[in-house]
């Protein structure tokens, strides 16, 4: 570790660590700095330049997050000077920028309009550039919608799409007044090579990048006396809602989530938790049938390793990017589009419901889960299997729109007969939390016995690192599973696409020694997916991530396995799984035990 400096700041003095800038060390000292162009999940750019602050002595005001603090600083950040600067940099922006903010999507949580409040920006000393009337808005991506009108040109996108995904969908064009944020050829998002994991979404300060949102739609069938409107709910929206509520960070709000739903009016409150236990079934049959025929038969076609497929970021990221080794995917389709083929299959059997009368809806942390919806292979049900894909931020307008004040409802249980979870389909919203799942339950099946570690909490698969590691030696298996006797297998964790890059050179390669990989576009997992809450930052992440252990080690069943309503519906519906049901309403290619 550095040595630690004295800075002083607003006469108040303190020590932080060499390297550590003006901006973190005011944030120490507990005063407040805005900012634009600045995150904590990426590079410093400086550019934006609302962050200056007065050094004693220097006629130059300094922006803060990309100036080290230096030995005996003497730091001011309220002085005239740096306010008459602050006003005239937000001015020159609202000069050029759309300002309807009443109409804007983000209304309320911007930040151009938070710091032009709290400087309390009455009025315009420059001429309304009106520049903005030569952009026109990008709809047509199933998730993302595109405005440079409202664009401050931060490039906060720019270095999301960049750093934390690797995909580039996004750049600096033009010079001057002409610069903008680009796609390539300027074509639509939807044209491009983007992976609508909404990433842009969160990290923009304006309304510039915002999600499609489907609420009046969800509305009129609410509304519909003759649609039969059914709701599941991510594991990760319960862990963020009540951020747009005002808890802090981490709060779970799963029963009064539930309560809510069933006050705006949907007929069935059910649980994507029941569907992840489901997939879990699924791709680990499915794993330890590659494995057999890999070591037993002695088949070395077999693909290994197994990927997730829960992602539809990172799906789409692999069919750009590495499309020779789609066949190492699972053929699983994702916890959502499991339910939305059930709900208007086996649920509407169940309750004698016509299924064409249903309307699938589904809350989702995830602005991809929106373009997943409407991929052409989701029709498996005899129709749309997923009407419509809701944000937490979605559901929360609705919540306020409908007048309920979510803290203080009573707690409500999910219905039931697609209600029913475990806490290992809780933690499918943290990265490493499929693996996790995946695990209790494959090595149990294996060797008749739980997981050889804690309480079931496989710690090594948990952690922020981007790329992680883990294995289990099978000792002792059950006949038929003895071709894995002192067989370690090996897994692999990534978050966040420029991490799966990483995995997946190393794949290709053939230098990967794994035989599973879980991998999630979003950092964090779908706690910190492109529908989630704004603001987000690694501590954010952490606290939602930390809710969501708490929630599985609360749960009374905490294996997929053992969940009643997914037993249950193997013996009247499904039978068995990778069976010919299962692969036709569950899987997006023909993947039958026999073949193994």
């Amino acid at each position: 570790m550095g040595k630690n400096i004295s800075i002083t700041i607003n006469g108040k003095k303190i020590e932080v660590p060499q390297g550590t800038t003006i901006l973190e060390a005011a944030e120490k000292a507990t005063f407040h700095i805005p900012t634009l162009c600045y995150h904590k999940d990426l590079c410093v750019a400086g550019n934006c330049r609302v962050c200056v602050v007065e050094q004693v002595g220097n006629q130059r005001l300094l922006a803060s997050c990309a100036t080290p603090a230096e030995e005996n600083m003497n730091i001011i950040t309220n002085s005239l000077k740096v306010r008459n600067a602050r006003r005239h940099i937000i001015q020159l922006l609202l000069a050029e920028h759309k300002s309807d903010c009443t109409k804007c999507y983000k209304n309320g949580n911007c930040e151009l309009q938070k710091i032009a409040a709290d400087l309390r920006i009455l009025d315009q000393e420059f001429t309304e550039l009106k520049t903005w009337k030569a952009f026109t808005v990008d709809k047509h991506s199933p998730s993302i919608i595109k405005d440079d009108s409202k664009c401050i040109r931060c490039q906060r996108c720019v270095r999301t799409c960049a750093e934390l995904q690797g995909v580039n969908a996004l750049s600096v064009s033009g010079k001057g007044s002409k610069m903008h944020i680009s796609t390539f050829m300027e074509k639509s998002m939807v044209d491009v090579v983007c992976t609508n994991c909404g990433q842009c979404v969160n990290h923009c300060p304006t309304g510039a990048l915002v999600e499609k949102n489907y609420i009046e739609e969800v509305w009129m069938a609410l509304a519909d006396p003759e649609k039969h409107v059914v709701v599941q709910t991510a594991p990760a929206v319960r862990v963020g809602l009540g951020e747009e509520m005002g808890a802090k960070p981490g709060t779970r709000v799963t029963g009064k989530m539930v309560s809510a739903l069933k006050q705006l009016g949907f007929d069935a409150v059910l649980d994507t938790d029941f569907t992840a236990d489901l997939t879990i079934m699924e791709e680990g049959t499915e794993l330890l049938n590659r494995l057999k025929m890999f070591l037993a038969n002695g088949d070395k076609n077999v693909k290994l390793p197994l990927l997730t497929s829960c992602s539809p970021g990172w799906i789409k990221y692999l069919e750009h990017m590495y499309p020779e080794q789609l066949d190492n995917l699972s053929t699983c389709k994702s916890p959502q589009q499991m339910f939305g083929a059930l709900a208007k299959t086996y649920y509407a059997n169940a309750k004698k419901i016509d299924p064409e009368s249903i309307v699938s809806v589904s809350i989702m942390p995830c602005t991809a889960k929106k373009f997943e919806a409407e991929r052409p292979e989701m029709h498996d049900s005899g129709y749309r299997d997923v009407d419509y894909v809701l944000t937490t931020r979605e559901l929360a307008i609705m919540i306020k729109q409908a007048g309920i004040e979510l803290l203080q409802l009573e707690d409500s249980k999910y219905d039931s007969l697609m209600g029913d979870s475990t806490g290992a389909g809780v933690i499918f919203g943290a990265t490493g939390g499929v693996m996790e799942a995946a695990l209790r339950t494959a090595y149990e099946i294996v060797t008749g016995r739980e997981v050889p570690f804690k309480n079931l909490n496989i710690e090594p698969v948990r952690g922020i690192e981007g790329v992680r590691s883990a294995s289990v030696i099978i000792e002792n298996a059950l006949p038929g599973w003895d071709f894995l006797n002192g067989v370690e297998l090996k897994c692999a964790i990534a978050h966040g696409l420029v991490n799966a890059k990483n995995i997946m050179d190393k794949v290709k390669a053939g230098e990967a020694d794994f035989h599973f990989i879980e991998i999630m576009a979003c950092p964090g997992g779908c706690l910190g997916g492109g529908g989630q809450p704004i603001p987000t930052n690694p501590e954010i992440r952490r606290k939602r991530t930390e809710a969501i252990y708490e929630e599985d080690e609360q749960m009374t069943i905490r294996k997929s396995h053992e969940n009643p309503e997914v037993l249950k519906i193997y013996k009247d519906y499904l039978k068995e799984p990778l069976g010919e049901k299962s692969h036709h309403l569950l899987h997006t290619k023909y993947t039958p035990r026999d073949r193994y």
